[in-house]
Formats: structure tokens, C-alpha cells, sequence
């Protein structure tokens, strides 16, 4: 609920901070007094497009506060939590401010945040009812979702979204292979022909480097051979390592047997050196005996080599990427062969969500007809007293333009009225004069004040035009909907303000040469006399004071 509103330097506001209780609240006030600048004031806290002429003359800057406090539960809180803003403290303080040069910042506990989170979270908090916005009950795009939380069929709405997901998805994926099979369709001839290639060439990841290692040795296999063979014959020859070594070894023996241990480290090492070299020996024997001389085999991994290479450019990747390749080729010639089953799985999957979808959508438009002649019914009901008694409410289910199922439901939603009999149905905001919209939307208010969601509503001149029976029928259901939800109302009515729990006076006064707007909250006693002021005009009587009286005794004030 709006607890509190901080207006600084707006139009004729200097600085104004009100309290707001629960219940019905009026602001009552001469024409021309300002009310319409709350309401304006109001609007740009709420995320409003913002109005450099809304910013007061002579300042640089206008600011305005609202605090609100929804119910734990209330959808606002988790909007808020999503973009990080703090709620610790059970209060949500919307901020905006608007420079004289039209721009604006806004805030929500002193959060920064975008213009339209902040109109999306004031929507979710605060409804404003006026006679020519399109805004609240007058926004047909919300009739549908009002229709159901009142129909008791929002769950249904909802697993149809799901619905309707799941066959959109699998509608997206049938394209989707439809597209892709075609398109391997038209390069079918050429798949073939490079599967069969890549078949017959067989690439494996790391032959390039392995052919190319070969091809190396290959290529310089008698420079390796003579430098082998000459290693080997400087291990084996006479006088060589191997020779020398053994002489050596056996002449530390000798001396072993005469200096004893000392030199048997000696002995040893020169024992493992000749085996050593030995080994050498040998290895190099094997080694070259291993050589592969022969000019047909590296002619063969030239050859390979270059088919290889030439299959890589063709297809601009490494010779190591062929072997994927050739696998992803095949997968594609695979898909092409075995596309027309997945296709038909696919439909199948797209037909069976749609079947799911059409059987859910029926239900829930034999279901939202219902609701919608139970709901006609009790705002018919509400119309009679508002002196509307000739016009006629419905709520209109029209079937969608084309077959496509949507989100919510095959059908659109919309609240349409004929306000004289023979006349034809129409838009609530386009056919009803300003004072019959303001009370179509009472009563339409009225029946739907248990599933609005919004735990205020702010309405802008309600009784206008009206009096007498019809000014206190429409007292009544403010006062009656207020126990739901806080009420703000804008009033010209005696009956409608004697009804108020709290009563604001808009006044305008003049101040160091400048008019300027105040608000003053009433007692009870000044109740009476903004009473009496609204029953008689300027001049207050005593007749007036004592209908205020009776007005605000009929009415438990």
C-alpha cells in the first residue's frame, strides 16, 4: 500500500510529504486547486513519461518519493530481488528525479534503475483509473489475465504456455530438419563423391608427421648408414674403444691383486664401460642392418604424402583434421539416408504437442466463455445504481486472426460496453463518455477486487457529472472496495468524501508573490466543513453543515 509521497519542487509544490492510511482515502479540493498535479506526481514516481513542464520554474530539478508496502507475497518483491535491489526493510521507496532539461533518473531504494522497471514495478503496485488514460482496466492487453485470475482458470493459462512451448519447439526442430535435409539433398552428388574418396584414401590423425619423420630418414639413409658404420668401426677395431678398454680393464685387475681394494671401484667401472661398448656396438649393427634403402619405398610416401596434403587443401583444414572430416561427411550422407525417418519422428513429436495444445486452448475457452457471462452478469448488476442502467457490459472472446496457436490461448479477451440500448458493443475506452468510463470501471472494479493483484487503486474523478442517489451508489462501492485494497480518490462528491476514512484538501495559496498548492489533512470537524463547502459552494450555511452531518452520520463517519 502507498504509505507515504514526497513531492519536491513540482509545478506549484514547493515541498509537500503525505501519509497515506489504509481504506478509502479523498483528496477533495477547489478546480484549478492542483489535484491533478498529485496525480501527475504520482504518475512520475510510478515510472510516467517524464514532462519537463512538470519540473517547477525557477528550479533546477523536481524529485518525487513514494513508499510502499506491499504484502509479503506480493509479485513486486520478487521484481525487485531479480535486479538486485535490497528489501531487507519491508518498504519499497520508488524515486524519480527530472531535470529541467526533460531528464530523468530513477530510483527504487536507492537502486538505479531504468525508467520502464520502474513503470513496470509501479504498474505492479499502484493502479490509476482515470476517464482518459489508457491505463488500468482501460488497457485492454490486461483484460484477458483479469478474466482469469477471476475465472478461476489462470492455472490453466498457464500449463497452456507450457503447452504451447513444447510445441513451438518442437515445431522449430521439425523445420529445422526439413531446411537441413534439403539442403544435403542438393549436395548429395557431392558427398558421395568426397565420402568415397576419403573411404578410399583412409587418413589417419598424426600420419602426416609419421610419413614425414620416414620420409626424412629415407632421404638420408646411406649418410646415416656411413656414419653408423664408422661409429661401429671405432668401437670394434683394433686399438678401437672396445680394445682399449678391455686392455685397460684387465691391466687394473692385475694391479688389484697387489693394492687391494682401492682400485677394485676402478676395475668395476672399467668393467662396465667395455660391456657398455660392447652393447653400443652391437645396437649400432642392429641399426643399420634396419635401414631401409630402398627408392620404391620412399617414392611411396612422397606419394602418399602428397595425396594427403592435396585432400587437405581441398577441404582447407590440417592433414590431421581429414579423418573428422571424413567422419562429419559421412554423418551427413548418413542423416540424408536415414532423414526421411527422423523427419517423420519429428512431425509426429509436432503433432502430437499441437493435439496436446488444441485439446488444453478448447478447454480453456469453454472454460474462459463461462467465467465471462458470470462475470457480465455481476458487473450488469452493479450498473443500475450507477445510473447505467440502460447500458449493457460483456466481455467479448473473439477467436484469433489465423489458425497459429499462441501463448495464452486461441482467443483474445476484451471488456466492451454499449451505453445506449440498440447501440453496438465497443471498446470501454472508445464508446462511454468520460463520466459513464470512470463508472464502468468502478463497477467492473468493484467485481474484480479480489483478483487485481494491486493493493492500490487510485481513481481520477469517478462521480463526475453525477449526484444526489447515483454520487452515493458510487460512495458506496468505493467504500466497499476499499475493504480490499487502499482506494485514493479524486472527488468533487460530498457523498463520496463523507464516506472517506482520511480526507486531504487541495488548496492553492499565494506565497512571497507566487501561487503555490498545499495539502492539509482533515479532523473530523473540518471533515464536516469541507463537507458542508462541497454541498453549498462558497458560502457555507448552516443547512449545509447539518447535511454534512447527516451525510457523514449515514455513513458510520
Amino acid at each position: 500500500m502507498l504509505r507515504q509521497l514526497s513531492i519536491r519542487h513540482v509545478v506549484l509544490i514547493d515541498a509537500l510529504d503525505l501519509a497515506f492510511d489504509n481504506g478509502l482515502c479523498v483528496l477533495t479540493g477547489e478546480t484549478g486547486a492542483g489535484k491533478s498535479i498529485l496525480l501527475d506526481a504520482l504518475g512520475l514516481a510510478l515510472g510516467a513519461r517524464a514532462n519537463a513542464a512538470l519540473v517547477q520554474s525557477g528550479q533546477a530539478e523536481a524529485m518525487v518519493t513514494a513508499a510502499l508496502e506491499p504484502a509479503h507475497d506480493h509479485p513486486a518483491w520478487a521484481l525487485a530481488q531479480a535486479h538486485g535491489i535490497d528489501t531487507e526493510d519491508g518498504v519499497l521507496l520508488l524515486r524519480r528525479t527530472l531535470r529541467e532539461d526533460g531528464k530523468s533518473r530513477a530510483f527504487v531504494n536507492d537502486h538505479p534503475v531504468t525508467a520502464a522497471f520502474l513503470r513496470t514495478l509501479g504498474e505492479a503496485l499502484i493502479e490509476i483509473e482515470g476517464q482518459s488514460d489508457r491505463r488500468g482496466l482501460l488497457d485492454p492487453t490486461t483484460h484477458r489475465e483479469l478474466l482469469d485470475a477471476w475465472g478461476g482458470t489462470a492455472g490453466l493459462a498457464d500449463t497452456i504456455g507450457t503447452l504451447w512451448d513444447t510445441w513451438r519447439d518442437a515445431s522449430t526442430q521439425h523445420a529445422e530438419a526439413i531446411a537441413e535435409m534439403a539442403q544435403a539433398a542438393r549436395e548429395e552428388e557431392f558427398l558421395r563423391h568426397v565420402v568415397a574418396e576419403l573411404d578410399t584414401l583412409a587418413p589417419e590423425e598424426g600420419e602426416e608427421a609419421r610419413l614425414d619423420e620416414e620420409r626424412g630418414r629415407l632421404r638420408n639413409g646411406r649418410k646415416i648408414a656411413d656414419a653408423l658404420s664408422a661409429a661401429a668401426a671405432e668401437i670394434a677395431s683394433e686399438g678401437g674403444v672396445a680394445g682399449r678398454l678391455r686392455a685397460a680393464h684387465r691391466a687394473a685387475a692385475l694391479a688389484a691383486k697387489y693394492a687391494g681394494p682401492a682400485v677394485e671401484p676402478a676395475v668395476d667401472a672399467l668393467d662396465r664401460a667395455a660391456v657398455e661398448a660392447m652393447e653400443a656396438e652391437a645396437q649400432l649393427s642392429d641399426v643399420i642392418r634396419s635401414l631401409d634403402l630402398d627408392p620404391a619405398r620412399l617414392d611411396s610416401i612422397e606419394e602418399r604424402l602428397f595425396t594427403l596434403r592435396g585432400a587437405a587443401r581441398k577441404h582447407t583444414v590440417s592433414c590431421d583434421r581429414l579423418p573428422a572430416v571424413h567422419s562429419e561427411m559421412t554423418a551427413r550422407l548418413a542423416a540424408i539416408d536415414g532423414g526421411e525417418a527422423t523427419i517423420a519422428g519429428l512431425a509426429a513429436a509436432e503433432v502430437a504437442a499441437l493435439a496436446a495444445y488444441d485439446e488444453a486452448a478448447t478447454k480453456l475457452t469453454k472454460k474462459r466463455e463461462a467465467a465471462a457471462k458470470k462475470l457480465d452478469r455481476a458487473v450488469t448488476g452493479e450498473l443500475p445504481p450507477l445510473k447505467l442502467g440502460n447500458a449493457r457490459f460483456t466481455t467479448a472472446i473473439e477467436p484469433l486472426d489465423d489458425d497459429t496457436p499462441a501463448r495464452y490461448g486461441r482467443e483474445r479477451v476484451r471488456f466492451t460496453v454499449a451505453t445506449n440500448p440498440g447501440s453496438a458493443f465497443g471498446p470501454l475506452d472508445q464508446v462511454a463518455s468520460g463520466g459513464e468510463r470512470a463508472r464502468f470501471l468502478l463497477a467492473l472494479k468493484v467485481c474484480l477486487a479480489a483478483v487485481g493483484g494491486v493493493p492500490t487503486v487510485v481513481f481520477d474523478e469517478v462521480d463526475s457529472g453525477i449526484g444526489g442517489a447515483v454520487a452515493d451508489a458510487v460512495g458506496l462501492r468505493l467504500a466497499r472496495l476499499a475493504d480490499a485494497m487502499q482506494v485514493l480518490v479524486i472527488t468533487h462528491s460530498p457523498q463520496v468524501a463523507a464516506r472517506a476514512v482520511q480526507h486531504m484538501v487541495v488548496a492553492k495559496a499565494e506565497s512571497k508573490g507566487a501561487a503555490r498548492t498545499g495539502v492539509t489533512v482533515l479532523a473530523d470537524e473540518e471533515r464536516r466543513e469541507e463537507i458542508a463547502r462541497m454541498l453549498s459552494g462558497a458560502r457555507i450555511t448552516d443547512e449545509a453543515r447539518a447535511a454534512a452531518d447527516s451525510l457523514m452520520d449515514a455513513d458510520g463517519a
